[in-house]
Order: C-alpha cells, then structure tokens, then sequence
C-alpha cells in the first residue's frame, strides 16, 4: 500500500462524534516501517487527539525508528488540511526540516511541502545547548 492508503484507511477509524471531521496520517520512519493515526476526539474538546501525534504515538511505541522519513495527512476537505500548531512541533521533534509531508483531501487534491515549510523557526535542541 502507498502512504495515501494507509492515512487513508485509517481515517476511517477516527472517533469524531462531534465535528464529524475524520483525519487520517501516515508516517514512515527511517526504517521504512509505516504508522498510522487518527483523530480521537473528546467531549471536552481541548482534550482530543490529533491524527499526527497518534501516527508518531504508533512509531514510539512500535519500538523502531523514532526518525520519519515522510509524512500523509488526508481529510475529507475542500483543500488539504494543515496540521495544527502543536503537531507541527510533533513533527518537528521526529523529523528534520527538509522532511517531506504531503496534506491532501479524499477527492485527490495533493500540497507537498515539508516539516520546516510548515514550521519556520521551529523550536529543537539547539535552543538548549546552555541547559
């Protein structure tokens, strides 16, 4: 299967009640071992879950790589759907600046770009090398 289809089938698994907006990621790890996620929401709201970080959640606890090699993003969107603040600094941690990432939507629309793109400035470990 392609990164397409695995964010994509398990999106299908997200538990979103209330927005209805199901999100699905792929990411592939340096080991060339795929993980995917999908959005978990709560009632309380601010306490839901991000398709990214449980795809990241699944390569941590798989117990390989913890480097990603690529990322897919897919939603049932009039246009590819960004990840929001907090899973781009997710991204960030595991992956490196050139690190591809493609957002798409079920009907096929595809925005390639990449971790830093979409994190200018990011915050790393260089920041605490006084620490």
């Amino acid at each position: 299967m392609s990164l397409r289809d695995d964010a994509m089938k398990v999106r299908e698994n997200a538990y979103a009640p209330y927005s209805k907006f199901k999100v699905g990621a792929a990411v592939r790890a340096t080991d060339d071992i795929v993980h995917q996620g999908c959005n978990v929401e709560n009632i309380a709201y601010p306490e839901g879950t991000c398709a990214e970080a449980g795809a990241i959640a699944a390569m941590c606890a798989a117990g390989g790589s913890r480097d990603i090699a690529e990322v897919y993003v897919i939603a049932d969107s009039p246009t590819p759907v960004p990840p929001c603040g907090g899973c781009r600094q997710k991204l960030a941690e595991f992956g490196k600046a050139d690190t591809p990432v493609t957002l798409a939507t079920v009907d096929g629309a595809e925005f390639k770009t990449t971790i830093g793109d979409l994190l200018p400035g990011m915050f790393d470990a260089s920041h605490l090398v006084r620490t």
